[in-house]
């Protein structure tokens, strides 16, 4: 089932806010009370009562062109609930505080929850069909074109359960794990974190720990970490809950450790990741440890403390860069690299698809939402004028041009597993870097560039990583009871302090940072999808600076791809394989590279 999009999330990234874009939902529907989002809805439900008359107990007597014609009549319906979800996911997204927002969200997702019900079993029997049969049904070329389709919903066979448990675990998912996920939104959303006289949302209070003044960045620290601890019972309860849910849903369905559903859910091997992640933990010393050494040198301290960790360097003024500077840059890039690519970036911004203004009650972090292929995808970040959020708004439009690209493919096969989602996004990143870096010929700012650079690469591999470490960890005691919460800090600071290295001193109240995560929340094991995308990118781009032949054209047939090739199909083009152990050495070698090139240097 895919009738509610899940939006490429994004965190650990950072204006005027009257100058800034918010999104135009109207494109999906012109209001949560329209007539069209009301009449999008009884219509699926009448289609799709109709379809489980139709379809029940049948597919193994339908021919491939009949079962084809019921694919594509289910996709249809689930479209229609996939826009309404998308709808009220974005609706709550631009304003967490808004009640009537949120009993709108939870009103859809229940509606939609009750139609998708008729449609259930339609999957369900279709993987009930054994090999021969469905082989024999492929055959006839209408039905081929979804092999990819019938490919990825086939690799959960084998932990699919009774059709009436199923129907139970479908039911009651919005008073489950939906409930849950809301409850931390609207908890994060209504915290205000005091930091002297002033009242900030927890997004502005983080955005403060990158502030070039220390003893702000001290005190934003402190006020974090004391406005999660007054919280942290109820950060503790989702936590375990949520966990304790998933291990029973696990054990129903045979998965044999916690991070075996998502890696089935990324078409990766289980592996392809263990390889990453033991590649990752073994450079911690090269990458992570290695350049905060340094850092402590360049900042004159001789330990750096939790809230230093994304402190400007020395001589890095961090002058604000003003929107339309910032969409110069990312459209240059874009456009550098491919007219095609450019163009479609210019839709971002030539219509009300970004939403980019700082206001109380929006989600924080950043992430796009691919809605459905008729219409297009929607962007949020919270833009502060740092060059990071350069790098977030360029992060997020190679998201935004991939789902355009793939939407050909159609709803069922435009996604991508998570592990090839990030690959667009941080390739457009490289990019804008590569780009605004040759273009800089002052030494001591091309400098203060590859520093953030790295450090922006250490946020998306080092640090995902552990937080992979730090989420296997917890769901993996937790199957022999529930945790305190000084337990689940604890186990928090043991993976920062081996990701981050002896730079690093942790004061107390760091050990509730975990709670602000809401991957941990809304995506379990989602994380190492970042490492896994920078590493993979990492390598691609060499292929490209090399001067391989056909890059663009490949690399765009690649997007188009969407969900239809497996990682191995789609970069054997570029003589690429992610099974293979010196892949993920590759990526860190560029990390690696850049930290040497800074080690030569010095920052006074």
């Amino acid at each position: 089932m895919r009738h509610i999009p899940s939006p490429v999330r994004d965190a650990e990234r950072g204006g005027d806010s009257a100058q800034l874009p918010s999104w135009d939902l109207g494109d999906l529907y012109p209001g949560p009370d329209s007539a069209a989002l009301r009449d999008d809805l009884d219509a699926a439900e009448r289609d799709a009562k109709a379809f489980a008359e139709r379809t029940t107990g049948r597919l193994a007597e339908l021919s491939g062109v009949e079962l084809a014609a019921a694919i594509a009549q289910y996709e249809r319906i689930e479209e229609i609930l996939g826009r309404a979800g998308s709808y009220a996911q974005l609706t709550f997204s631009s304003d967490n505080e808004n009640p009537e927002n949120g009993q709108f969200y939870q009103q859809i997702t229940e509606r939609v929850t009750s139609i998708s019900t008729y449609l259930l079993g339609f999957s369900l029997e279709l993987n009930k069909l054994d090999d021969a049969t469905l082989e024999a049904k492929l055959a006839e070329p209408a039905l081929a074109h979804w092999a990819p389709f019938l490919r990825d919903l086939r690799v959960f066979r084998p932990h699919q359960l009774s059709d009436e448990i199923e129907r139970v675990l479908h039911e009651k998912s919005v008073t489950g794990a939906a409930a849950w996920q809301r409850l931390f939104d609207e908890t994060v959303a209504g915290m205000r974190v005091r930091i002297g006289d002033e009242k900030l949302t927890v997004n502005d209070a983080l955005n403060r720990l990158s502030d070039k003044d220390r003893a702000r960045r001290e005190a934003a620290g402190h006020a974090v970490g004391e406005a999660f601890a007054a919280q942290i019972k109820t950060f503790s309860l989702i936590t375990n809950t949520l966990a304790k849910d998933k291990e029973i849903v696990d054990g129903w369905r045979g998965y044999p450790r916690p991070t075996s559903a998502r890696n089935r859910g990324n078409m990766v091997e289980d592996e392809v990741v263990d390889a990453l992640v033991a590649a990752v933990r073994a450079d911690y010393p090269r990458l992570s440890h290695r350049y905060y050494g340094m850092k402590a040198r360049w900042l004159g301290l001789d330990k750096l403390q939790h809230w230093d960790r994304n402190a400007p360097l020395p001589g890095d003024g961090d002058a604000p860069i003003s929107w339309s500077a910032a969409r110069d840059h990312v459209l240059g890039a874009y456009g550098g690299f491919s007219p095609e690519l450019g163009g479609l970036v210019q839709h971002f911004f030539d219509h009300a698809w970004i939403d980019a203004a700082l206001r109380p009650g929006k989600s924080g972090g950043a992430f796009a939402h691919p809605t459905v292929p008729s219409v297009h995808p929607y962007i949020l970040m919270n833009y502060h004028g740092r060059k990071r959020d350069v790098m977030t708004l360029a992060h997020e439009l190679g998201h935004g041009v991939h789902q355009l690209l793939a939407r050909s493919q159609g709803y069922f096969m435009s996604g991508t597993p998570l592990t090839l989602a990030e690959t667009a996004s941080v390739f457009g990143e490289m990019l804008t870097f590569r780009a605004l870096l040759d273009a800089e010929t002052d030494p001591a700012r091309r400098r203060l560039m590859l520093a953030a650079k790295v450090e922006d690469m250490i946020n998306t591999v080092v640090r995902q990583v552990a937080f992979y470490q730090f989420e296997t960890l917890v769901h993996e005691e937790r199957r022999k009871g529930e945790l305190l919460p000084e337990r689940i800090g604890a186990l928090w600071r043991q993976v920062q302090t081996e990701s981050l290295g002896p730079a690093f001193e942790f004061s107390p109240e760091y050990d509730v940072f975990w709670a602000y995560v809401p991957h941990f929340v809304h995506s379990p094991f989602y994380v190492y999808a970042y490492a896994f995308g920078d590493c993979l990118v990492n390598a691609l781009y060499g292929v490209y600076a090399s001067g391989h032949e056909g890059f663009e054209a490949k690399y765009l047939d690649m997007l188009r791809a969407g969900g239809t090739l497996r990682h191995r199909e789609l970069l054997a083009p570029f003589g690429l394989d992610a099974s293979d152990p010196a892949f993920w050495r590759k990526g860190l070698d560029v990390i690696s590279g850049f930290i040497d090139e800074l080690e030569a240097e010095s920052f006074s």
